[in-house]
C-alpha cells in the first residue's frame, strides 16, 4: 500500500507545484534527466547482474516488439478508417504506441511484484522501448513532420551514447559478479531516487485540458494503448505457453500508460500538441485503474 501512496503523492506534488508556479518551467526536464543520467544508470547496474541467461531475458524484448508492431498497424488502419488528418496519426503513432515502461513501470510493478522483478522492467526497457523511442520514435516524427531535421546518424548516436544504454551494456558483462559492499550501497542509494523524482516530474507534465474535435482520437490512442496492447502481450505468451515472472512483467508493461517522452517529441515536432499531453495526461490517471485490473487477471 505505500507504494501506491508514494506514486500517488509524488505525482500529486508535481501537480500542485506546477499548479502553484513554485519550480521553474525547467524543473520537469531538469527531474527527468536527473532520472535518466543518473539514476536509471544506477538501477540497470544494481538489478541487471542478478540475472542469469536463459530464455527468460528474451520474453520481454520479444513481447515488447511484437506489441508496438502489431499495434502500430492497428493505429494507422483506425486513423485512415476515421479519416485522422497527418498531425494526429502522426501524434497517435507516438503516443499509442511507445510504453511508459520505466518512469511509471518501475514504481507500479515494484508496488505488484516486488524487487525481483526489476531486471525484467530494465530489460523491456531498455532493449525494448528506449531503443524504439530512439529509432522508431524519430523516424515517425520526421516523417509526420514537416520542419524536422532528423537522420539516421542522429538515431544512431542517440542510441551509443544514452546513459541507460551504455550502463546496460555494461551491466549486462557483469551478470553473475557480486559487487563489493560499499559499491552495492553506493548505487543503491542513487538507484533509489528514481521512483520519487520521475514522479513529481510526471506530475509537472500533466495536461488536462482537451476539446471536443480530440475526443474521438483521444479514445482511440487510449483503448489501443491502455487495453489492446496488453491482449496483445497476453496472445503472444499464450502462443509460447509462457507462464513465468518475465511473462507477466511483460504483459504489465505493455499495458503501462503513454509514455511522457513520446508526447514530448510530437508536441515538438508540431505532431498535435493538445491532443497528445491531454492523451498522457489522462493516460497516467486511468493506467492506475487499468494496471489494477490487468494485475488482478494475469498476476
Amino acid at each position: 500500500m505505500e507504494n501506491f501512496v508514494l506514486i500517488l503523492l509524488a505525482i500529486a506534488i508535481g501537480y500542485f507545484i506546477r499548479r502553484l508556479n513554485i519550480f521553474s518551467k525547467d524543473a520537469p526536464t531538469i527531474l527527468n534527466q536527473f532520472a535518466i543520467y543518473i539514476s536509471l544508470p544506477a538501477m540497470i547496474l544494481i538489478q541487471v547482474p542478478k540475472l542469469s541467461f536463459s530464455v527468460d531475458l528474451i520474453i520481454p524484448i520479444i513481447i515488447a516488439w511484437f506489441v508496438m508492431g502489431i499495434s502500430a498497424i492497428l493505429i494507422l488502419v483506425l486513423s485512415k478508417f476515421f479519416a485522422f488528418s497527418r498531425e494526429v496519426t502522426g501524434s497517435l503513432m507516438l503516443v499509442a504506441i511507445l510504453t511508459n515502461s520505466s518512469f511509471l513501470g518501475i514504481p507500479i510493478i515494484n508496488a505488484y511484484m516486488g524487487e525481483n522483478a526489476m531486471p525484467y522492467v530494465l530489460v523491456y526497457d531498455q532493449l525494448g522501448t528506449f531503443i524504439a523511442l530512439a529509432t522508431y520514435g524519430t523516424f515517425i516524427a520526421s516523417y509526420y513532420s514537416n520542419n524536422s531535421k532528423i537522420t539516421f546518424k542522429i538515431i544512431t548516436l542517440k542510441v551509443l551514447t544514452f546513459p541507460p544504454f551504455l550502463s546496460l551494456i555494461v551491466a549486462l558483462f557483469l551478470i553473475g559478479v557480486e559487487f563489493n559492499p560499499m559499491i552495492s550501497k553506493v548505487l543503491s542509494s542513487f538507484a533509489n531516487t528514481i521512483i520519487p523524482i520521475a514522479l513529481v516530474a510526471v506530475g509537472l507534465q500533466l495536461q488536462f485540458k482537451m476539446p471536443k474535435e480530440d475526443i474521438k482520437p483521444f479514445s482511440v490512442a487510449l483503448i489501443v494503448k491502455l487495453i489492446v496492447a496488453p491482449i496483445i502481450a497476453i496472445a503472444i505468451c499464450k502462443i509460447f505457453s509462457w507462464n513465468n515472472e518475465a511473462a507477466i512483467v511483460s504483459i504489465m508493461e505493455a499495458g503501462m500508460a503513454p509514455m511522457i517522452t513520446a508526447g514530448a517529441i510530437a508536441s515538438m515536432a508540431g505532431l498535435a500538441p493538445r491532443l497528445s499531453s491531454a492523451i498522457v495526461g489522462y493516460g497516467i490517471i486511468i493506467s492506475f485503474l487499468t494496471t489494477a485490473i490487468l494485475y488482478k487477471l494475469i498476476g
